[in-house]
């Protein structure tokens, strides 16, 4: 049986993949994913439970409960300063349906996709299994990993249809500044391109960092789609609910889609997710502190260890590790660090270009564990020695 070449060129995810050997250990802590070890908070639980005892098991409309995109339009624009109306949201599944429904909208076979590389796997899986190309702008930890407009511009050719960013980024943890997101602007506009601007961790910052969104700049709501999630920043990744947020036409194309995907959201979700966005600020606020804590233990750990280092991120909840110095390639270095001291780290091989010699950790979980986790890595590169 010969199935179809958009699926067979995509690979399972390294990530899930190394979540898989990781459960096969008992003692084993995992830096692997990205999930919130919180649990979501309680009263966002209990609305949950309060949609399904009121009967709310039912289908909801394609486009997302009315109530969730008035509560999540108003929150954008409390948040990021752009005024939408409900025709400009829909719900999806996770940040990913999102993703993958206007990426497909967009794109016609061969049209090419400027990514920021590394970027997290399944970007470039998305842009080919949707018939795209995905073309690499490499960014440099000199330059905090942060994407230059003139790099942008050189990779520009006539097959270039989206840009897609990802601020705060999985899996560096940079922030792309107000001013390289205006000459960014400037070159979508010059050239007729439409932004895929992924904001899933827009609340996940540090070091009092201001974010921006592509969209509240001038000329730039009408073409770029806003990719958002509960699932980071809400510790909801279970409830997978998910946003895309831009032009009516864009989204009316979109929502045409999750009738023949998904039909709708899941309907407890959805009211789980009205909670989150109406009573939610607190909880949330409570984690990013505790990421920062986190961020600031495990970057003054890795780099007082020799043959590894790392620059501060400024959102997020990763670490992107330079593991050059160790001799070990990044695939040697984490079958290893996971066989013999039972840590899980992913390769950064798996994020795209430039990204050779590095590792992703992921700290969040337990500062316990991190620090547990943090011996065994030092007591592994010691060994090396």
């Amino acid at each position: 049986m010969k199935y179809a070449n958009k699926v067979t060129a995509i690979q399972h995810s390294p990530i899930r993949e190394m979540m898989v050997r990781a459960a096969r250990i008992d003692d084993v802590i995992s830096f692997a994913v990205g999930e919130p070890d919180f649990f979501s908070a309680p009263n966002i639980i209990e609305a949950a439970k309060r949609s399904l005892d009121a009967g709310e098991t039912k289908y909801a409309p394609g486009a997302g409960l009315t109530k969730l995109r008035e509560v999540y339009i108003n929150y954008l624009e409390k948040t990021i300063g752009i005024s939408y109306d409900i025709e400009n949201c829909l719900v999806t599944t996770g940040g990913m349906g999102a993703l993958f429904l206007g990426l497909t909208t967009l794109l016609n076979p061969g049209d090419e996709v400027i990514l920021s590389s590394p970027y997290w796997t399944n970007y470039g899986q998305q842009v080919v299994l949707c018939g795209g190309t995905p073309v690499c702008v490499d960014v440099a930890e000199e330059n905090e990993f942060v994407i230059s407009p003139d790099d942008v511009r050189k990779a520009i050719t006539p097959k270039t249809k989206v840009i897609l960013l990802n601020s705060p980024s999985n899996p560096t943890g940079s922030v792309i500044d107000k001013e390289s997101l205006r000459e960014i602007a400037e070159i979508a506009k010059e050239n007729d391109l439409f932004v895929v601007s992924d904001e899933v961790y827009r609340h996940i910052l540090f070091d009092a960092q201001e974010y921006t969104s592509i969209a509240s700049l001038p000329g730039m709501k009408e073409r770029t789609l806003i990719v958002d999630s509960c699932s980071k920043t809400h510790a909801m990744t279970g409830f997978r609910v998910g946003f895309a947020t831009g032009p009516v036409s864009l989204i009316n194309e979109m929502a045409k889609i999750t009738e023949e995907v998904w039909s709708c959201v899941n309907s407890s979700a959805q009211y789980a997710a009205i909670e989150a966005f109406s009573n939610g600020t607190e909880y949330r606020e409570m984690m990013v502190k505790e990421y920062e804590k986190r961020r600031n233990y495990i970057y003054e750990r890795i780099n007082s260890i020799n043959s590894i280092s790392c620059i501060k991120p400024m959102g997020a909840f990763y670490i992107f590790a330079n593991i050059k110095n160790t001799g070990l390639s990044a695939k040697k270095f984490c079958d290893r660090l996971l066989d013999e001291r039972h840590v899980a780290v992913v390769p950064g091989d798996n994020f795209g270009t430039n990204a050779s010699g590095y590792v992703r950790i992921s700290y969040a979980t337990s500062m316990e564990k991190i620090k547990e986790g943090m011996d065994r890595i030092e007591k592994f590169i010691m060994s090396l020695t």
